[in-house]
């Protein structure tokens, strides 16, 4: 591995957990199921709206963020969502970090949902 790419992270390892669907693909896989999906915009953020039966782990509290997910199941896939797509990007990459095998990340985030 490169230098820069230990510095800045490298998708490479990721790229095979980290799948990104559009929000008609992310809806079809969600709907029905029960399933881990976690918003990881504020608390704010997600009273002002979000996606039905969602958790939300807020990405910037560090700690509760850790705690939270590392009670959920690891062999079962997490669906993730955000504002627009940043910062469950980063969430998916430290999941992977933690030891979780597939992470669906939703496209544009939650302002392409609505």
């Amino acid at each position: 591995m490169s230098f820069l790419a230990k510095l800045f992270g490298s998708n490479k390892v990721a790229s095979d957990k980290i799948e990104i669907l559009n929000a008609a693909a992310y809806s079809e896989a969600i709907s029905g199921k029960k399933v881990q999906l976690v918003d990881v915009r504020t608390k704010n953020e997600f009273l002002d709206g979000h996606i039905s039966k969602a958790v939300n782990i807020d990405f910037f509290n560090s700690d509760n963020f850790t705690k939270s997910f590392a009670k959920m199941d690891k062999e079962k896939p997490i669906y993730l969502y955000c504002r627009s797509g940043a910062r469950s990007r980063k969430a998916a990459n430290k999941l992977i970090g933690m030891g979780f095998e597939k992470i669906y990340d939703l496209k544009g985030g939650y302002m392409q949902w609505k």
